[in-house]
């Protein structure tokens, strides 16, 4: 039995689910004291009104995380993978190895790359030119959705160039959109607590502002459980949303959890699986408004949470359940042990009641799995996460150059 909402929280669960604005008090109030089942179900009434004629549908991609390298000078404190400049473990891939890699993917069905690496002190705009047009050139049907606002500051500052003009160049080079890599929390106080040498969340949202701008659409993206507050959480929200409001350009939201290992945050608390459901619930209610310029798509995340969590977040207003992850180097290095392959993900789909469908990067329906007979029977689209964490000598063994 579900315990019914206070007549107040009902009446504001009924207008957000009808495309009523939630202000960021009242999205608060939401996120602390609406009963689970009923914020549930708001969320999802949203879902079901945004892709009306397609509510059935789950979605996924298949893509390829491609880490250049673990050197960095951001030094964010809850990063496993990151090396310091100098440090006998740092390393960079050479070119040659980063096509192979995106020769591997596109053979095993990748639609997508993301390129993502620390922020190295020598890659200024060349190295990031020179790195995109090769892949742009030789694997054409690649999409490139890489790097985030932090990279392109870190590219700014060692080139001496302006933001729009390093935004301009890595476009025409061939990046298609930006990840939301960086976001972390935007919040101030908990932000700098846990990145005190990247740039403010202000400044990560500029760079944002100024790439839609220009074209150029992103994701954005939030990292929960680091030790901030419920009202930071929402703020974050908020802050995203100010920019949806004048951009249009954050084509889905993407939250996840903060893993704890092999980092300084160690004992941090990580949130838990039903603050994360709170959390993809009160996203697509505070994201949509009836102006028609919310986020439209929000993806659930498995890797950090567990595929059961993964799961029940196509019951809370999640669209998408992201990729298989072909390779994830980041997060796993912090903890993040789950995999998964294709033929799970579909299954994860279908046993919560919805047909799962392989998408683009901009979200356009490829696949439609509507009949499980037609599913694949040779499935090599499997997880791989080749921890960065360990001995040099082991390390080689993953063709990386070191520095």
């Amino acid at each position: 039995m579900t315990t019914p909402a206070a007549p107040a929280l009902q009446a504001l669960l009924d207008r957000a689910a009808d495309g009523g604005r939630l202000t960021p008090d009242e999205a608060l109030e939401l996120y602390r004291h609406a009963p689970l089942h009923a914020l549930g179900r708001a969320a999802d009434a949203v879902r079901r009104r945004i892709f009306a004629g397609q509510e059935q549908l789950a979605t996924y991609i298949i893509d390829r995380n491609i880490n250049y390298t673990n050197v960095c000078v951001t030094a964010c404190k809850f990063c496993a993978f990151y090396r310091a400049p100098g440090h006998e473990q740092g390393w960079v891939r050479d070119l040659d190895e980063i096509l192979r890699r995106c020769a591997e993917a596109e053979e095993l069905g990748a639609t997508q790359i993301m390129l993502q690496g620390g922020h190295h002190p020598d890659f200024g705009i060349e190295w990031y030119e020179q790195t995109f047009s090769a892949i742009r050139d030789a694997h054409p049907g690649l999409v490139l959705h890489s790097l985030g606002a932090s990279e392109v500051m870190h590219i700014s500052r060692v080139s001496g160039l302006a933001v729009d003009e390093v935004i301009r160049r890595l476009h025409a080079a061939g990046l298609a959109s930006f990840a939301g890599a960086g976001a972390e929390i935007l919040t101030e106080r908990p932000r700098h607590a846990i990145a005190p040498l990247k740039e403010p969340g202000h400044v990560w949202l500029d760079v944002m502002e100024t790439a839609h701008g220009l074209g150029v659409e992103s994701t954005a993206t939030f990292m929960m459980g680091t030790g901030e507050t419920d009202a930071e959480r929402i703020e974050h929200l908020r802050m995203i949303r100010d920019v949806q409001d004048r951009t249009g350009g954050f084509r889905s939201f993407i939250p996840w959890t903060y893993q704890p290992e092999n980092n300084v945050l160690r004992g941090r608390t990580q949130a838990t699986a039903l603050e994360y459901l709170r959390l993809v619930a009160l996203a697509r209610l505070f994201f949509d408004d009836s102006s028609g310029n919310g986020i439209r798509h929000l993806q659930g995340s498995w890797l950090t949470t567990g595929k059961d969590v993964g799961q029940l977040t196509l019951h809370f207003g999640a669209d998408d359940l992201g990729s298989v992850m072909l390779e994830e180097n980041v997060v796993s290095s912090a903890g993040a042990k789950h995999r998964s392959n294709r033929l799970e993900l579909l299954h994860l789909i279908r046993t919560a009641a919805r047909v799962p469908a392989q998408r683009d990067t901009t979200y356009n329906i490829m696949l439609v799995h509507d009949d499980p007979a037609n599913d694949p029977t040779d499935d090599r689209v499997v997880s791989h996460f080749a921890s960065q964490v360990t001995p040099p000598k082991a390390r080689r063994s993953l063709e990386v150059t070191p520095v």
